[in-house]
């Protein structure tokens, strides 16, 4: 099993963080967001891991990961990033946005999941949410759920919290089953043109899922409540919750 890390963005919500260094390499006590998601990874024993950079992406080397570039970051999204390493895509690959660090129990979970494609959702978002926005609608995504915890709808700009029965963390697997899957589908894309209604250049990996459920593919949840962080602001960073929550994931590694 292998992980790929997508660490091309340039963060400009966390300005002037960002402004000499990628958005994984902001620090929170001293310690980068992709330093403590690959010290959780390795202490799965996950040690082939790949890392796509774009902006700054020359500060990626020396973490003992492999480095990936997508050129054209600044005008491509996450689903073109990591198709810059669509020959990496073999096996079972763990696909991570690189502004997030979790627990070694999160990780523990979606590692056993034996679905071809499994996505890890917060059932508790709200309460995590409400501590970062006014309004948690505004910066939250639809995910709606079957009873047997497949997910039917995932990505679009909520009306309701009826419509939001999890959130997506930015953290999947998928097995060495479902990424023929996943490569099918970005190849149809991009012969049509589109992926969930976007430009294939500019596409979210929710778009991806959501092109995959459409297609009648099973996508299954893996909930969990159990800490992880997301850094997209510079509130962010100086959030009461975040420092609880590092300090709590740093427990789980044991």
């Amino acid at each position: 099993m292998k992980a790929i890390i997508l660490a091309a963005g340039e963060g400009t919500r966390l300005r002037p963080y960002t402004l000499d260094r990628p958005k994984c390499l902001v620090e929170i006590d001293g310690i980068s967001l992709l330093d403590r998601q690959l010290a959780v990874l390795r202490s799965r024993g996950l040690d082939d891991i790949l890392l796509l950079g774009g902006y700054r992406a020359e500060m990626l080397y020396g973490k003992g990961a492999r480095v990936r570039i997508n050129p054209q970051y600044s005008e491509t999204n996450m689903v073109s990033t990591l198709f810059c390493a669509e020959d990496e895509l073999v096996g079972d690959v763990i696909i991570s946005y690189g502004d997030i660090v979790y627990s070694a129990d999160i990780l523990d979970r979606l590692m056993a999941s034996p679905a071809d494609i499994s996505v890890v959702i917060d059932l508790g978002w709200e309460a995590y949410w409400r501590t970062r926005n006014d309004n948690p609608l505004l910066d939250a995504e639809t995910l709606k759920l079957k009873p047997d915890g497949r997910i039917i709808e995932i990505g679009g700009k909520p009306t309701s919290y009826a419509e939001v029965e999890g959130q997506y963390i930015g953290l999947i697997k998928v097995s060495a089953k479902g990424i023929p899957l996943l490569r099918g589908t970005y190849r149809a894309s991009r012969a049509a043109g589109t992926l969930g209604g976007r430009e294939v250049a500019k596409a979210h990996v929710t778009d991806m899922l959501q092109a995959l459920i459409d297609q009648g593919y099973d996508v299954h949840s893996i909930p969990i409540n159990s800490p992880w962080i997301e850094i997209d602001t510079v509130g962010d960073l100086y959030l009461k919750i975040t420092k609880e929550r590092v300090s709590q994931i740093e427990y789980t590694l044991g």
